[in-house]
């Protein structure tokens, strides 16, 4: 069952709120077919939880069947904003069953926001279902479709102490010589904050794979460090 409430109060106000203009600008920066309304990803965030306050959701089943009916539905970006952000709420945090909504959302959005915007309930998932996540991600690491190797790159963004440095490795390691700039920038990207944590083991895994690494990766990875 879907929350029709939600729905209906989370387009009415992202249409309220559109700024042609600024949504024109948007479309031609993320160079979608997919027009923008122009509303600011905050005011996407604060829109969907208001809705979600005013009309509570029944249980996760009605949160999933929620969100995969704003994402396939959606005739504007930000819709498709709010469908991940309804992913947020505490209901589903860490639920497994949410897996196959992220999966979707990467394959059909195939774009850096969408797929960048679940890696932290990629990485929400690892912590919570270590066993049955990671067998995932090394998986997703060897796809054919790249924007599924790069959301198993950004999945540990967050992780900080928590970071599975074996996994990390493993899912960089095959895609280290892919020249897709969005695979080099998520490597770079996700070295570079885990420096912030643990510097020393960047560093080290950077050495130890020397010129296997693009430029830009290298670069990215040891941006905040003394090391070039």
């Amino acid at each position: 069952m879907v929350n029709e409430n939600v729905l209906a109060a989370i387009r009415s106000a992202l249409h309220s709120g559109a700024d042609p203009a600024r949504g024109a600008g948007a479309q031609a920066y993320m160079k979608s077919a997919m027009p923008s309304l122009g509303v600011r990803v905050p005011d996407v965030r604060s829109t969907v939880k208001a809705a979600a306050a005013a009309y509570p959701f029944a249980s996760a089943d009605e949160l999933r069947a929620t969100v995969l009916t704003l994402w396939r539905g959606a005739d504007y970006r930000e819709e498709r904003y709010a469908a991940i952000d309804l992913t947020g709420l505490r209901l589903v945090a860490g639920d497994l069953a949410m897996l196959p909504v992220y999966a979707e959302i990467i394959r059909s959005g195939a774009s850096w926001d969408f797929v960048d915007g679940v890696a932290h309930r990629l990485c929400a998932l690892l912590q919570a279902h270590r066993q049955e996540v990671t067998p995932v991600l090394l998986g997703w690491s060897a796809d054919a479709d790249f924007w599924f190797r790069r959301a198993s790159i950004t999945a540990q963004l967050a992780a900080k102490d928590q970071t599975d440095t074996a996994l990390l490795a493993r899912v960089i390691e095959p895609n280290m010589a892919d020249p897709e700039f969005f695979i080099r920038k998520a490597i770079g990207w996700a070295l570079r904050e885990y420096a912030k944590t643990d510097p020393g083991w960047v560093v080290g895994f950077v050495e130890r794979h020397g010129q296997s690494l693009s430029p830009l990766s290298r670069r990215e990875a040891l941006k905040n460090l003394s090391v070039r």
